[in-house]
């Protein structure tokens, strides 16, 4: 397997490209629109063929790249069940397992920052977890479906009872993180760690975070998965 973590310095996001190294076909997770020239730029010198941009969800801090992705490479986009998302080629549900090569990405569904959120675990091993679970932390439920009590409830009995060797890649860090695991999390997350599940929805209330800058721009893009054209 080829794993590389690529970032994105304005939105603190990272984008995830993974391929199957002996028939060199490539998924690109979270993709973002301002750095599709440096993802295919990628892509060719590392001689791999884009099949799938798959989302984690409707993002709301930035614009995702998989409708100018699908022009330029003829990929699948692929978004969470039940997301509002009128472009998608596939709707991906709970469970379901994304076969490329010997690739195996299984969908977990983490609602609770929006209400159609997933994370992927790759291999068995390697867990991206979009804005549910961060490192030493976890995503806003403040908006779009947002639920604190769900999120606690996918973090606590979705992801943190994975195997505690599991690799955590977050969706974003904000302060130069770049991988986690969950028996870490277990150990250190503060968001959980000794908290009962009243006293987790009552700190995510109490956040008081401002809107993401992009929110206005951003949601109704990526409900057309980011043909902004259209």
């Amino acid at each position: 397997m080829l794993f590389r973590q690529l970032f994105d310095a304005e939105t603190s996001t990272y984008t995830y490209l993974i391929a199957d190294t002996v028939s060199k076909e490539a998924i690109l997770v979270d993709p973002v629109l301002e750095r599709v020239e440096r993802d295919c730029q990628l892509l060719k010198e590392l001689g791999l063929t884009l099949k799938y941009c798959l989302e984690t969800h409707i993002h709301a801090d930035h614009i995702t790249g998989t409708a100018k992705l699908r022009k330029m490479t003829d990929c699948l986009g692929i978004v969470p069940e039940n997301a509002q998302a009128v472009c998608a080629d596939k709707f991906i549900k709970d469970g379901e397992v994304l076969e490329l090569g010997s690739l195996k990405i299984e969908a977990i569904t983490t609602p609770g920052h929006t209400d159609s959120h997933m994370a992927y675990l790759v291999n068995g091993t390697n867990l991206l977890t979009g804005d549910s679970l961060l490192i030493r932390g976890c995503g806003r439920t403040d908006f779009q479906g947002g639920s604190a009590l769900r999120m606690y409830e996918s973090i606590t009995q979705r992801l943190l009872t994975l195997p505690d060797e599991t690799l955590v890649y977050p969706g974003h860090d904000y302060r130069g993180n770049t991988v986690s695991t969950i028996g870490e999390e277990k150990l250190w997350n503060p968001r959980f760690v000794g908290l009962t599940q009243s006293e987790f929805i009552e700190l995510m209330a109490n956040l008081n975070l401002p809107d993401p800058k992009k929110i206005m721009e951003a949601v109704p893009a990526n409900e057309k998965c980011g043909n902004v054209a259209a």
